[in-house]
């Protein structure tokens, strides 16, 4: 067994329109002004953590985000976790897409 390689900071949120799986990466938000947001996190707790500041996606493209996905930062990004939201969020054109403090749950079961 290896050593692990540390993830490399900062933390990307992404938001999919397709959720993925354990193998395949989802469906990417792509247009408008989308970009992903960095993450930061509050201490774990149980094995559980979630945001701890707003997550704010300005000048969304039309689309319907299904979930989220956490990337690391290196030259090639590595997918760390993903995850499907409770509700879809269908946003238009130039919306903005929050997801508050304590919304995003992280965590390893």
């Amino acid at each position: 067994m290896g050593t692990p390689t540390r993830p490399t900071t900062p933390l990307k949120v992404a938001l999919v329109t397709a959720n993925g799986s354990d193998t395949a990466a989802g469906t990417e938000v792509a247009g408008g002004s989308y970009a992903r947001q960095s993450l930061s996190v509050a201490a774990a707790s149980a094995g559980a953590t979630s945001n701890s500041a707003d997550l704010v996606f300005a000048g969304m493209p039309a689309a319907t985000v299904v979930g989220v996905e956490v990337w690391d930062s290196a030259g090639t990004p590595v997918r760390l976790w993903y995850g499907a939201l409770a509700v879809s969020r269908t946003v238009a054109a130039g919306d903005e897409l929050r997801i508050t403090a304590g919304s995003l749950t992280l965590s390893l079961s």
